[in-house]
């Protein structure tokens, strides 16, 4: 998935030599947290964020402190072509809420963690209504089709499918169904002697 298909288009944006109260007020309003700087050509001149601009508002009442002084100068920006996960590991690494979306300088959008996880949630399907059966399977060649054969075979329907580190040996599965009883899948990976470690109808 593209970071196009998922981020916020036509973001709104202010300009530096617009006030901190004015961001706040503009950021309040939208239910927002973060905003890009822009100048003319909506080129991105920064990044501000809803906590920096309220730590910044009684220092500027009472000094000489801007909303160009508040900023960050050269925010972590992504492409809009770039894939999800480029964005979703930047937020991670540098522990980020969100980012401007630029093609050559130029704001087109806006990706934030909320965005990240909300796609997340609906690739992993946890808001449709599902059953759960979590397997330790081993890497020997063949397991994990033999896994699925099993959930065919009797009466399953995969949704989605997660798992644990690859630096493991034996890896948890985590098998997202559609509505079903687990404990005829649970008793067949049981006696083809898989551990498993969780069953949820």
């Amino acid at each position: 998935m593209k970071i196009k298909d998922l981020m916020i288009s036509d973001p709104i944006t202010i300009t530096e030599n617009s006030s901190i109260q004015e961001a706040i007020e503009l950021m309040k309003d939208n239910s927002i947290r973060h905003m890009p700087v822009i100048k003319k050509g909506n080129k991105l001149r920064g990044f501000v964020t809803l906590s920096d601009l309220k730590q910044g508002l009684i220092p500027s009442m009472v000094g000489d402190i801007s909303l160009s002084d508040l900023m960050i100068k050269d925010p972590i920006v992504v492409d809009p072509e770039d894939d999800i996960e480029i964005a979703a590991l930047l937020i991670y690494r540098h522990k980020i809420g969100g980012m401007p979306v630029v093609k050559k300088g130029t704001v087109v959008g806006i990706i934030t963690e909320s965005d990240i996880l909300r796609t997340f949630i609906d690739m992993m399907g946890l808001l449709t209504t599902s059953s759960r059966i979590d397997v330790v399977i081993g890497q020997e060649s063949g397991l994990l089709r033999k896994a699925l054969q099993i959930i065919y075979d009797h009466g399953g329907e995969i949704i989605t499918i997660g798992l644990t580190s690859l630096q493991s040996p034996k890896r948890t599965y985590y098998f997202r169904l559609s509505p079903i009883k687990t404990e005829i899948i649970k008793d067949a990976f049981e006696r083809e002697g898989f551990e498993v470690v969780a069953a949820m109808d």
